[in-house]
């Protein structure tokens, strides 16, 4: 079918993983192979910084597809096999060990790694990043009841694994020198009220920046950029969650264009015809920023797949995430920049509401916490381009599936 033998995915994330599915279900018939520089079967990562964490799933219960999914769908998976250089004009990408496997299309899901902190010390032994399953086994080895655990970031994994920490019963302090971490994403009173748990759950929260990180007696002092501070903090595990870096490296080497991650147009097609990226690793032309959640990745080898095979590509409607901490739920649709004016639905004081975002006459955004109806309807009326009330949206005995009718 489409006149393509063999299509090789550099990456085995998610997204690799839901092109397959997605080029199989459009009848694809020819070879799928998967290149992982990691072994073993792929696994979804969200659960590292939560039930890995606290013992509750093992490496079996968070893979991304059993075992006898490889054989069913017939994709080879070439586990522990990095790729050296894509060879797009040539038909192929270049292995490791040198050799050369032929492709007559590439995908690019190599995802990105994370950012290191920026600071003397910031290598130390004792400073985790968490991106892969041996960085989370690392890390909980570390989180131990009474542990002096610095976290270093109050974004999503800063923010999970400062809540995680805490449920363990390490004596947690969480550093960011953003006031309200996350406050462009989901507005002010949702990222306030998010923030504020730590303070209450008994998480010390700092509002500063890193200096820098030594060895001092019985584990590491972390020095603060904050005046009138006394000292460094004592840490004994520090944890740095500052966001990740798009792993361009090879499509840089192969002439693709790059600006914060590869660009690609629609169908995830890069600027070689015959190259595709998708996941945390693409950056979508006429969008400011990359979305590095789980349902993008999902979204985005769901295109690929119709670009590959050159079919139209169903648009992705708004885009979506969630984050769990502290026994709570984050869920947010669209980005709450783009609003002109934000509408608050519930009390935020009960520690349960939704704001939505609004421009003109349109929903354009909404975050809310342990409300999935709200972001369920809001959803909904985003992608339809409903036009809406603001005193509707704010009225609680408004039922907001109604507001779909138009």
């Amino acid at each position: 079918m489409s006149g393509l033998r063999r299509i090789a995915f550099v990456g085995a994330g998610l997204a690799a993983v839901s092109a397959c599915d997605a080029l199989r279900a459009q009848g694809y018939d020819g070879e799928l192979v998967l290149y992982s520089a990691e072994s073993g079967l792929p696994y979804d990562r969200p659960p590292l910084s939560k039930d890995v964490q606290l013992g509750k799933a093992r490496r079996e219960d968070v893979l991304l597809r059993p075992e006898r999914w490889y054989a069913d769908r017939g994709v080879q998976l070439r586990d522990g096999v990095p790729v050296r250089k894509i060879r797009p004009h040539d038909g192929g990408v270049e292995l490791a060990d040198g050799g050369i496997a032929a492709a007559d299309r590439i995908v690019l899901a190599t995802g990105g790694t994370p950012r290191a902190l920026p600071v003397p010390g910031g290598d130390d032994p004792a400073v985790h990043l968490l991106r892969t399953w041996e960085d989370a086994e690392r890390l909980r080895e570390r989180l131990l009841p009474g542990a002096r655990v610095a976290v270093i970031g109050a974004g999503l994994i800063g923010a999970e694994t400062a809540a995680v920490a805490h449920a363990l019963g390490c004596r947690v302090t969480l550093i960011d020198p953003v006031p309200v971490p996350l406050a462009t994403v989901v507005g002010d009173a949702v990222a306030g009220a998010l923030h504020l748990r730590h303070s209450a759950e008994g998480i010390g929260v700092i509002t500063a920046g890193v200096e820098r990180i030594e060895p001092r007696s019985g584990g590491l002092g972390v020095l603060l950029h904050l005046s009138g501070y006394n000292g460094p903090l004592a840490a004994d595990t520090v944890v740095v969650g500052i966001g990740i870096r798009p792993a361009t490296e090879l499509a840089e080497a192969a002439g693709l264009t790059v600006d914060n991650g590869v660009v690609v147009r629609a169908g995830r097609r890069t600027s070689h015809p015959n190259v595709f990226a998708i996941g945390d690793v693409a950056r979508r032309d006429g969008h400011r920023v990359r979305h590095e959640h789980w349902e993008a990745a999902q979204q985005g080898g769901e295109a690929a797949a119709h670009g590959i095979l050159g079919r139209p590509v169903p648009e992705p409607g708004a885009t979506w995430f969630w984050s769990d901490r502290h026994g709570t739920r984050l869920e947010a649709v669209g980005t709450m920049a783009d609003a002109e004016r934000t509408v608050v639905r519930g009390e935020p004081d009960s520690g349960a509401f939704t704001v939505f975002g609004v421009r003109g006459d349109r929903l354009v955004a909404a975050a809310a916490i342990d409300r999935a109806r709200d972001i369920k309807a809001a959803r909904r009326i985003v992608d339809r381009g409903i036009a809406v009330d603001p005193a509707r949206l704010a009225d609680e005995s408004t039922d907001l599936r109604r507001l779909l009718r138009g």
